[in-house]
């Protein structure tokens, strides 16, 4: 039984697992030990915190209530991760969540740490009633272009839902897709479904990199999953591209010409 007298141990550990009442919270705001006072201020603190972010996640269901008023009922969130990176596949997502979703805290992946992503990326894998993700090599970017692969893996995304989508939210373009279609702007941090996908294509393009990191250590993929940072250059400049480069792209360019002579 939870009681004033409590040491603030224990107070500490029942703020900490939320076995608490609001009578109880009452009581101890009465209780002058500093220390418990200070338990409390940080307590409400994070409920604060919490508030907010149910907050913020309502706010991310606007559109989806909207067309699911209109007889919308699978409605696929779409992203794709990769586009400015010198190496490594261009990756999509679609995914459709369920209607009582609730991810507070969820937001466009560039947004979130990398902890954060995994967390959602797990919670949103489990709870989804469908997810579809596909990476687009970087012989296909160099083939037909980076804005057109990206297409090409969203569109495969959508296709290979095992739920038919009835209609899609894509972050700042549209699909040859006979579906329903909501062109968001920056969508992953206006659609729940959008910032879904957006998670889910990161940690899964993120997790490729680092497989090509064990392949070809001499690059560091694992810390800049293929952007131009100045070590990538410096890679390129002193080893030449990989398979998973991008020879489209100027600095692959760059050092494949200096390597030729």
């Amino acid at each position: 039984m939870l009681d004033k007298e409590m040491t603030i141990a224990n107070i500490k550990e029942a703020l900490r697992t939320g076995t608490v009442t609001e009578e109880w919270l009452d009581m101890l705001r009465t209780d002058k030990r500093k220390g418990v006072q200070m338990l409390l201020e940080r307590y409400d603190k994070k409920k604060r915190a919490e508030r907010q972010l149910e907050k913020n996640y309502e706010t991310l269901l606007t559109y989806e209530k909207e067309w699911r008023a209109q007889g919308f009922h699978n409605i696929a969130g779409v992203d794709e991760a990769g586009r400015g990176p010198l190496a490594g596949p261009v990756t999509a997502c679609a995914v459709i969540l369920p209607h009582d979703s609730f991810f507070p805290g969820l937001n466009d992946s560039k947004q979130l740490t990398k902890g954060k992503r995994e967390y959602f990326a797990a919670l949103i894998k489990e709870r989804a009633l469908a997810y579809e993700i596909v990476h687009v090599p970087a012989q296909t970017v160099d083939k037909i272009n980076i804005y057109q692969a990206a297409k090409e893996a969203m569109i495969k995304a959508v296709t290979g839902l095992s739920l038919e989508a009835d209609a899609l939210f894509i972050d700042a373009l549209t699909l040859p897709l006979p579906a329903k279609q909501l062109r968001l702007i920056q969508g992953d941090a206006k659609s729940a479904s959008i910032a879904a996908a957006s998670v889910l294509a990161k940690t899964a393009r993120d997790s490729y990199m680092l497989e090509l990191a064990e392949r070809y250590p001499e690059y560091g993929f694992d810390r800049h999953m293929g952007y131009g940072t100045k070590e990538h250059l410096a890679a390129l400049q002193e080893f030449g591209p990989t398979p998973e480069h991008r020879r489209s792209f100027s600095p692959v360019q760059s050092a494949v010409s200096r390597l030729n002579g």
